[in-house]
């Protein structure tokens, strides 16, 4: 009964802040200036590749909160498949998170000169 707790907390408390922080990063692009218009296809595909994996990200949570809730509610065992499922979203939610999950740093402010005063 409490390898499906396992799973959900490991689901809860790493994928699903990963899908909030992979949505919120996902058309953020740094690099990307407006005044050439030869650089809009690579952004493009940059963002078609984030919103499949963050969908990918999603439907695995899905599966498996679905999956270890109803085995704890019936009380029944866990396909084996279901840990492969938790595996890959793990490498997943990785995935997203130190990629284009993670804040913008902001630009650190200098400190003005001694020169100046």
């Amino acid at each position: 009964m409490w390898v499906p707790s396992l799973l959900t907390a490991g689901v809860v408390l790493l994928a699903l802040p990963a899908l909030l922080l992979g949505v919120r990063g996902l058309f953020r692009h740094r690099g990307y200036s407006s005044a050439h218009p030869g650089d809009r296809a690579p952004v493009v595909v940059i963002v078609v590749l984030r919103a499949l994996l963050v969908l990918l990200l999603f439907s695995i949570s899905a599966v498996l909160l679905v999956s270890t809730i109803g085995a704890m509610v019936v009380d029944v065992e866990l396909h084996g498949m279901v840990y492969v499922l938790f595996v890959l979203d793990l490498l997943v939610a990785a995935l997203v998170l130190l990629t284009f999950g993670r804040r913008e740093r902001r630009p650190v402010r200098r400190r003005a000169s001694p020169a100046a005063r």
